[in-house]
């Protein structure tokens, strides 16, 4: 039974590609079976046992995949952003409680200064450029031995922290089981085999690209190429060279990908891409429409979070109707639909609830969350997502917003992605988003940023009075502000929360 990875990723045929990266020869599945052995080794004879917690702060690419599939068949992972600053490290460092840091051989940043504070073991990693991608060696640790053994279903994989937009952030366990069972869910979804290839372009300390890149393809015996991060201008030589059968990315960089894809039709039509993947925020559905006519493929919307070890819901692939606005259907847990404040399940609209395999046990040393965000019914333990939605006749899901993102105007709720919807039919409209305005007398006040389409023009008023003609007035936004680019978040996703506050609109007025 597949309940680690370690018997997730075994069974392939050792010649088959596994791994590979723009420029690089391709890793096997039998050169990754002996990377793991390697490692497990080097980490055993540095002191660093199964349960021990080994931070990662890696560059994307192919030696962030491998050190995170191959470790976490050894010890307990924590990738982290390479973006931090020592205080971001610290605290994340400390809050993990981890025993040993992975940084790159000639690494000199803030990474190892929090370390080094701690006094953490620090493990070097270093590759040659004729190795195959992903090869890499590691040095460093010294005391006694850890013992050899390797993690159960029930021990931890991974730890990855929630975004903490509006609180600290919560920390979250993912067992063995959990990320075996979401990769195995997302094989299945999109009915992975040993004949496809990701072009991974997420990053990779963020559970997107773990699991639904990485994870998921080595657990179909399929090949991945891993770019070095995503580039809009050098996404079509990456296509062109790896020859994919389908990427998966958030919607802005999707959104970034259709700006350049006319100049490079050649390469879309000699690629043929099975399918196109959506996940980590809500598509626009103009933006799904505008994918499948570009690839002449279909667009597979995922909905996703940490807590679930990634996936939840899919849109099916065809002949089964991949919907627009809607995240699709139960795709590896139960997907219901829960009250906002009482611990029952119901129908129509309200929290969106999942339970399975995939989820973690729960927030590590919070009871307080845990307790908010799981409860029992119908002898299922059942977890709250945050989102707000419904299911339609076909089971599809559509979410109508963070229940934490919800605007109450006055009284009046109003849902951030359906004024997202009306704005992105405006002609001139290329990205937007919603988001709470605060107001002296109303609470919050409705506002929007915008992006207009390259070449295109319109004012403030000229948009307001176009969603006018298709929103109720309270949902009209009162202030809209026309920008170059909106603020994103690490992993390219745009943020509601604390926009008002980056775009200094924070004073009510």
């Amino acid at each position: 039974m597949t309940t680690t990875l370690k018997s997730l990723f075994a069974p392939h045929h050792e010649d088959a590609l596994a791994i590979g990266a723009p420029g690089r020869a391709w890793l096997t599945y039998g050169g990754l079976r002996a990377l793991a052995i390697d490692v497990a080794a080097q980490l055993r004879a540095a002191g660093i046992g199964s349960g021990d917690r080994v931070a990662i702060v890696l560059p994307n690419g192919p030696e962030m995949a491998t050190a995170f599939v191959t470790i976490a068949q050894a010890a307990i992972t924590a990738p982290l952003n390479p973006a931090y600053r020592q205080e971001e490290f610290e605290f994340y460092l400390d809050d993990l409680k981890a025993k040993a840091l992975v940084v790159p051989e000639a690494y000199d940043g803030p990474a190892l200064a929090a370390a080094e504070k701690f006094g953490m073991t620090i493990l070097r990693l270093s590759s040659t450029p004729d190795a195959p991608a992903g090869q890499f060696s590691l040095a460093g640790g010294s005391g006694a031995p850890a013992p050899d053994s390797d993690p159960g279903p029930d021990d931890i994989a991974l730890i990855l922290h929630t975004s903490g937009t509006t609180s600290r952030p919560k920390i979250v366990p993912l067992l063995q089981s959990n990320v075996a069972a979401s990769a195995q869910n997302i094989k299945v979804t999109l009915a992975l085999t040993p004949d496809d290839r990701c072009l991974n372009v997420m990053p990779l300390f963020h559970i997107h690209g773990l699991i639904a890149a990485v994870s998921a393809s080595l657990a179909a015996g399929a090949s991945i190429c891993c770019a070095p991060g995503f580039d809009a201008l050098k996404f079509f030589g990456w296509m062109r060279d790896a020859e994919p059968t389908w990427y998966t990315a958030v919607p802005t960089m999707h959104q970034a990908i259709l700006t350049r894809a006319e100049r490079n039709r050649e390469t879309i039509e000699a690629t043929r891409l099975r399918f196109l993947r959506s996940s980590s925020a809500s598509l626009p559905a103009q933006v799904m429409l505008a994918l499948a006519e570009t690839f002449n493929a279909p667009v597979i919307e995922a909905y996703g979070m940490t807590e679930a070890a990634h996936q939840m819901t899919s849109n099916p692939l065809p002949p089964r109707a991949q919907k627009p606005g809607f995240v699709g259907v139960e795709a590896g847990p139960l997907v219901r639909i829960a009250d906002e404040t009482e611990d029952r399940l119901i129908d129509g609209i309200g929290e969106v609830v999942i339970s399975g395999a995939n989820v973690t046990p729960g927030y590590e040393g919070n009871p307080e969350a845990n307790a908010k965000s799981f409860f029992m019914a119908e002898g299922r333990r059942w977890f709250r997502t945050g989102d707000k939605g419904g299911l339609d006749e076909d089971g599809y899901l559509q979410l109508t917003g963070r229940l934490k993102e919800i605007i109450n105007r006055g009284g009046e709720k109003i849902s951030p992605l359906e004024v997202d919807g009306i704005l992105m039919d405006h002609p001139s409209v290329a990205q937007v988003v919603t988001f709470a305005l605060p107001h002296p007398k109303l609470g919050e006040e409705v506002a929007a940023a915008v992006v207009l389409r390259e070449g295109q023009s319109a004012t403030e008023r000229e948009i307001r009075e176009f969603a006018a003609t298709r929103l109720a007035d309270f949902k009209v936004p009162r202030k809209i502000v026309i920008l170059d680019e909106i603020p994103k978040g690490a992993t390219g996703k745009l943020q509601r929360i604390g926009l008002a506050e980056k775009l200094g609109l924070t004073n009510p007025a």
